[in-house]
């Protein structure tokens, strides 16, 4: 697939290590400075990040309300105007065609912000079901820069540029529009951190312009941009799941642990009578944390065995970064499941990872044996979010001391 570029990329070009390719083959920074550096950044100060790859869907008409209610699991209809809910939206079989969030402006007028690397099956999908919903369905992504805001001090900074919206009494998981330097955008108070953060849907002809003004005004508040590497350690802290690595239409809610946003009141909506089948069945395997034994992060679709034998003696590593230290010899049972996602974790000062495992051995405390380049590690399956496990961080209200984060060696 040929490569595409954010309205933010001449910015990434200059200032950026390295440039990747993420979600929708969109070109992202990897880091600017270090993925450490701009991830502690972010949880201590406040940090800011492209993710325009993400899809926008305009659904306007009398029956957008009715449509989107029969396309995702979550309920809409009890929705007030300047409300975001989270959701996955299912098909036939239950497997996840993507997790997304509404938002909903009136009772005839919606937007759907889908993930970066399903958002073209998901277009397809919304509006292949909007065929006879007297709904009107518009892909905007192009036309929509989206930069996120997101750390301690972000409402603190973000106060003094933003006018006709009162940050101070926004609630988390709200929208409103604003105006930044002279550009009107939509500002919701959500984000893909754990962190107090903000998005905001900037015009992308206006993009260059606020992203300049944003990085300028926010010095005095330690704002530094941060690529895909620090937004992976930063979601993998919380165990948020990533549509690609993490969730596929492969596996229903129930898997990755997105259930209890299931609203089973509901007697409509794609992938009911599948979803309730899993609840009744149950589930083989099922997405939980891990916490590795190990300096280096695991990869994805690294092997995950059971432990077959651990040895009573300890034995010394003899080489490598670990050389000296004493571990257990274990040696691989059978596989039980896989790797999804793995980092440091800045924060927590921890390798962690994320994945798939049966539901055997999901329990935290389990010990099993993960598979690196060739090498067994033994890690230890762990309740998660790793960090912040209550979410007061990114509930943070005004008026509250900012909790910033140090870095854990």
């Amino acid at each position: 697939m040929p490569e595409r570029r954010s309205p933010f990329y001449d910015y990434h070009l200059r200032h950026a290590g390295l440039l990747v390719k993420g979600g929708g083959d969109y070109m992202f920074p990897d880091a600017y400075t270090s993925a450490r550096e701009e991830h502690l950044n972010t949880r201590t100060n406040v940090g800011m990040q492209d993710i325009s790859s993400m899809g926008e869907v305009d659904i306007k008409g009398p029956g957008a309300e009715r449509l989107i209610n029969r396309l995702v699991v979550n309920e809409i209809q009890n929705m007030e105007p300047g409300q975001m809910r989270y959701t996955t939206m299912c098909n036939e079989e239950g497997g996840i065609v993507d997790d997304l969030t509404v938002y909903k402006f009136n009772d005839e007028h919606f937007m759907i912000v889908t993930s970066s690397a399903p958002r073209k099956q998901a277009v397809r999908w919304i509006a292949e079901h909007a065929v006879g919903a007297s709904a009107y369905v518009t892909e905007i992504s192009a036309a929509v820069a989206l930069a996120v805001i997101q750390g301690p001090r972000s409402r603190e900074f973000l106060r003094t540029v933003v006018e006709n919206a009162d940050l101070n009494t926004m609630p988390f998981f709200r929208f409103t529009p604003a105006t930044i330097n002279d550009t009107d955008l939509i500002l919701s108070r959500s984000g893909y951190t754990g962190e107090l953060g903000y998005e905001l849907y900037i015009p992308a002809e206006d993009a260059g312009a606020v992203w300049e003004f944003l990085l300028r005004e926010g010095k005095v508040f330690g704002l530094q941009p941060y690529g895909a590497l620090a937004m992976q350690s930063l979601r993998i802290e919380k165990a948020f799941p990533l549509y690609g690595p993490d969730i596929s239409e492969e596996v229903t809610p129930f898997h990755v642990g997105l259930d209890r946003w299931i609203r089973f009141e509901k007697r409509v909506f794609i992938g009911r009578e599948a979803l309730l089948r899993v609840q009744e069945s149950g589930i083989q395997e099922r997405w939980v944390g891990l916490l590795l034994d190990s300096p280096t992060p695991a990869s994805a679709g690294d092997p995950i065995y059971s432990i077959g034998d651990v040895a009573t003696f300890r034995r010394r590593r003899k080489s490598g970064g670990e050389a000296g230290e004493q571990a257990e010899a274990a040696t691989p049972g059978e596989q039980i499941g896989r790797i999804t996602s793995s980092m440091i974790g800045y924060s927590v000062g921890k390798t962690l990872a994320l994945g798939y495992v049966r539901t055997s051995h999901a329990w935290p405390g389990a010990r099993v044996i993960v598979e690196m380049a060739g090498r067994p590690i033994v890690a230890t399956v762990a309740q998660t979010p790793f960090f912040d496990p209550s979410g007061a961080r990114m509930r943070a209200k005004a008026g509250d001391t900012p909790q910033r984060a140090t870095g854990k060696k």
